[in-house]
């Protein structure tokens, strides 16, 4: 069976540290993928946020994750403090992608302990329907 393997870009434009908590532990002894997902969320709307823009105010659309990839590559324990790069990729009409990367340090290495993805679609709240990424979320997020 093929297994995915994100690309990563070479810059990200935002970083964020999140440390992982005792609910985030499951019955294996490390941060379960649930609590990944809910990370990489996090880190999505700190990232937004230093645009002034939101999930539900996006330069005047809302978002909506379409799909998500999380590539886990090594276990994360209680105690770790995760640094999440994030980056904004491959604009499209209604969509784009926002990249994550997430590292720890322990015993004096940087881990990497996952990569993701999430493919978000610009949405009109209020009529239902799919919307174009407005032009200046767009400029704002291709700037590196």
């Amino acid at each position: 069976m093929s297994r995915i393997k994100l690309e990563l870009p070479e810059h990200f434009s935002f970083s964020t540290k999140i440390p992982i908590r005792i609910t985030d532990i499951n019955y294996g002894g490390h941060a379960g993928n649930d609590s990944i997902l809910a990370m990489i969320h996090e880190a999505r709307i700190q990232f937004l946020q230093q645009y002034a823009y939101n999930e539900k105010n996006f330069a005047g659309v809302g978002l909506i994750m379409n799909d998500v990839v999380i590539e886990f590559k090594k276990e994360l324990f209680y105690g770790d403090v995760v640094d999440v790069a994030v980056t904004a990729t491959a604009f499209e009409r209604v969509s784009f992608d926002i990249v994550y990367k997430l590292n720890t340090h322990r015993n004096g290495k940087n881990i990497i302990v996952a990569t993701a993805k999430t493919g978000m679609v610009c949405f009109d709240y209020s009529s239902k329907k799919i919307a174009s990424v407005p032009e200046e979320a767009r400029r704002k997020l291709s700037a590196v």
